[in-house]
């Protein structure tokens, strides 16, 4: 089975929408999207990532279902940065906060740190994993330990759309790793494909493998320069590159 997760286009924060460039990147997603054979696609309940599948339905001829759970992981943490009384939200830590701190490495304990369980992030990314691993099962791939137990193999492709903190916590899930690595040390650009597929090595035992991260080949083909909305600044002295 084959995996794709997708970012919604550049976003447009204020209206839960698209920018201009967001609707642009929309389009040449689906443009590569429309043309593969998709056994299902799901998509986040917010409207940016809705906006961004919409144009890929429309040319399938397809509906998706729409998952309250795909939304942006988005509990409020105290941040160690964050002024008193204000939140952050999870994944979004200075990397002198969070690589001070040996559990936020640790897939048994990334989440069981004062500020993390104040914040109830370990509940709420359970949640999330339940779900997920709910999805593989109904497709044929079912949790046991630490790998998925084939139970119908397939070669099927199934696709998500969603948002970056989320993807990062669904690639952990399949990874068995902490995602805190994930969202500090991974980028995907608005409207980026990251690939993953089954491999099954012995009968019926299976894990998730990415054969490709971020992909955004579809704006480089259409001569599209890919949003930096993703990114912070690559030097503190950059101008014009976001810093906070």
């Amino acid at each position: 089975m084959r995996l794709l997760i997708i970012r919604h286009g550049d976003p447009d924060y204020e209206k839960d929408s698209l920018t201009e460039k967001g609707w642009r990147e929309a389009e040449l997603l689906s443009r590569r999207i429309s043309r593969m054979e998709v056994a299902k696609v799901y998509v986040s309940s917010l409207g940016r990532a809705k906006d961004t599948a919409s144009l890929t339905l429309q040319k399938m001829g397809k509906t998706a279902i729409e998952c309250q759970w795909l939304r942006e992981f988005w509990p409020g943490i105290k941040r160690p940065d964050v002024a008193e009384g204000s939140r952050g939200i999870a994944w979004d830590w200075l990397p002198q906060d969070w690589t001070a701190e040996e559990a936020y490495f640790r897939r048994e304990s990334w989440a069981d740190t004062d500020i993390m369980r104040e914040g109830r992030v370990g509940e709420a990314y359970a949640e999330v994993v339940e779900n997920f691993d709910a999805v593989l099962a109904e497709h044929g791939y079912v949790r046991e330990g630490d790998f998925y137990r084939a139970e119908r193999p397939n070669r099927d492709t199934i696709v998500f759309f969603c948002h970056f903190g989320m993807e990062c916590v669904l690639l952990s899930r399949l990874m068995n790793t902490s995602p805190m690595i994930l969202w500090h040390h991974l980028c995907a650009a608005p409207s980026s494909v990251t690939t993953v597929h089954t491999e099954e090595r012995c009968p019926g035992k299976a894990i998730f493998r990415v054969s490709a991260f971020g992909d955004i080949s579809h704006l480089y083909v259409a001569g599209e320069e890919p949003s930096f909305s993703a990114r912070f600044c690559e030097t503190y002295d950059s101008q014009g590159e976001r810093h906070g």
